[in-house]
């Protein structure tokens, strides 16, 4: 096991260096190596589905969440519901109305069951592909949004499905009332459980604690979610989008570096064994296909398939066509109101500001091809019992996982590997001026900010003039440069972030004197004038202004 668990890290080191230099996603690339490596004769690793929804989800989930923006979701609520709650809901009964009509002995619930399966996208392989081809952050938005609310729905409906399927009764309100509970339980649980954290953060001025009272939280809110039988992943979420909001305002600077570091990491190694993972599961879905015509394993496949991938783009041309009418009763601004008036009210301007984020054909474009699946649907076709309550076999289960794990393979790779192609040839990036814009205005509001302090600090404190003098001559040098950016960014007419030779000149300067400090120090403690120890503490400083330094000279 010590053996397989270095090698699939290995793997995932590989493929994330082809990734970085070819641009192909790594969400891809790795089921496929997974897919070779099933084929190969030696162990395998099987999918544990308790183990994935219980230890490799919440982590997964909750990470996602505090790199979220609570802010952009709630501006995007409509279409993040639209997509995560209704279309999750329509492709499960879909499948299921398809089974039951064209799969051969295939009943209602147990096409349910499967379509409650694949109706969730994964979005880590568009938001991979995404934020390396510069999508818009707008877009961004709604597939996080999505990502994050639609697992819960899924769930909820693939467990309805499986009582009714395995001698349950089944009742309509009955459904709808556990839908409800199970959403505004783990509403509930989740917000509680953003508030303990908040409490508990003041008392964690340590970092490691900080970084520890963090990996646990996810676990803390799904286990609390799924004892109080409320949806544990639902309150995951709340939760990581609570906390992440409050983030900048709890705890130190330290904590907060190191935590980032901590989750990067998580992230990293858990996305790419779960990736493997899907592809070795090809011995396991396909061993049973044997009692089964081939006719009806293509019918249900298609039907899979071809509901996954025809209804998205369906649903959100329709969404998105509705009458202006219509988008005002739902929130919009109609066409009287004008935001701009003097007399407007701030829900019209609220209305103004939702109404804006209506999708052009180009979005709806992208968003039709980013909804790739992941393990989250292998994880809960699995989950499927091997018998009725009755005691006979679940109906068409082997059939169920292999449609499941075509869909996931071709939603990963298909669109996976062509999502990026198709966003760039849409003509769909960021307005890299105006964020750079945006980040320049918050940087100058905030020194001022600062300045006005200290005018403060000098007035209640005549000892501390030189301190405040000091820090003011750095503060002013710093709010010149962010101006001159700023002078720069307004007179460029393009959308890409404009060049400027000085400022480059001057990172580069400030980089150069970094590197020479650093391998100064290096040559003292060769020499033994510097312990080690102390090596680190000032490694550790210079690491810290490095990191100040932007990754792009011109941003």
């Amino acid at each position: 096991m010590l053996l397989f668990v270095l090698a699939a890290v290995a793997v995932i080191v590989a493929v994330r260096w082809v990734a970085a230099h070819t641009g192909l996603p790594a969400a891809a690339l790795l089921p496929l190596i997974g897919i070779a490596y099933a084929l190969l004769p030696g162990p395998n690793i099987e999918l544990d589905p308790d183990l994935v929804l219980m230890v490799v989800l919440p982590p997964l989930l909750y990470s996602a969440a505090l790199d979220s923006s609570l802010l952009d979701i709630r501006r995007n609520l409509r279409i993040v519901v639209s997509l995560s709650v209704l279309l999750v809901l329509l492709t499960g009964i879909l499948v299921g109305i398809g089974f039951h009509l064209f799969v051969a002995g295939a009943t209602l619930a147990a096409g349910i069951a499967v379509g409650a399966a694949i109706a969730p996208p994964d979005p880590v392989a568009a938001l991979a592909v995404g934020r390396r081809v510069n999508l818009p952050p707008k877009m961004v938005t709604i597939i996080q949004g999505e990502g994050l609310l639609n697992d819960a729905t899924a769930l909820t409906m693939l467990s309805v499905a499986v009582a009714a399927a395995v001698g349950g009764e089944f009742s309509f309100p009955g459904a709808v009332a556990k839908f409800l509970l199970a959403a505004i339980g783990g509403i509930a649980v989740g917000a509680a459980v953003a508030w303990l954290v908040r409490l508990a953060r003041p008392l964690t001025t340590d970092p490691l604690m900080s970084n520890a009272i963090s990996l646990a939280t996810p676990f803390v809110a799904y286990l609390l979610g799924e004892e109080l039988h409320v949806s544990g992943v639902l309150a995951v979420v709340i939760a990581g989008l609570i906390v992440g909001h409050q983030t900048p305002q709890l705890g130190s600077g330290a904590a907060r570096l190191q935590t980032s570091a901590v989750w990067r990491l998580v992230d990293f190694l858990l996305e790419g064994f779960v990736f493997l993972l899907i592809g070795q599961q090809l011995p396991e879905v396909v061993k049973g296909l044997r009692q089964y015509e081939t006719s009806t394993i293509v019918i249900a496949v298609a039907v899979s398939v071809g509901v996954v991938l025809l209804l998205r783009p369906a649903w959100l041309v329709l969404t998105q066509s509705l009458p202006r009418s219509l988008h005002t009763r739902l929130g919009g601004v109609s066409e009287q109101d004008d935001p701009d008036e003097p007399g407007s009210s701030a829900r019209q301007i609220a209305r103004a500001d939702r109404n804006a984020q209506r999708l052009s054909p180009r979005e709806v474009t992208a968003l039709s091809w980013s909804g790739t699946r992941g393990v989250i649907s292998l994880a809960a076709i699995f989950t499927l019992p091997l018998t009725t309550h009755s005691g006979a076999p679940f109906p068409d289960r082997d059939l169920l996982l292999f449609c499941t794990f075509v869909v996931v393979l071709v939603t990963l790779v298909g669109q996976g590997l062509t999502f990026a192609p198709l966003v760039r040839r849409l003509g769909l990036r960021a307005n890299e001026t105006d964020q750079a814009r945006v980040r320049n205005e918050a940087r100058s509001a905030a020194v001022e900010a600062a300045l006005a302090r200290l005018d403060e600090v000098a007035a209640e404190d005549p000892d501390s003039a030189v301190a405040v003098n000091t820090t003011r001559t750095q503060l002013l040098a710093r709010l010149a440069r962010y101006r001159g950016r700023l002078d720069l960014l307004e007179q460029s007419e393009s959308s890409e972030i404009p060049t400027s030779p000085e400022y480059e000149t001057a990172l580069q300067v400030r980089r150069t004197a970094i590197d020479a400090q650093r391998e100064e120090l290096v040559r003292w403690r060769d020499s033994g004038r510097l312990p080690d120890e102390e090596l680190r503490v000032l490694e550790r400083e210079l690491d810290h202004e490095e990191l100040l330094l932007p990754k792009r000279t011109s941003s």
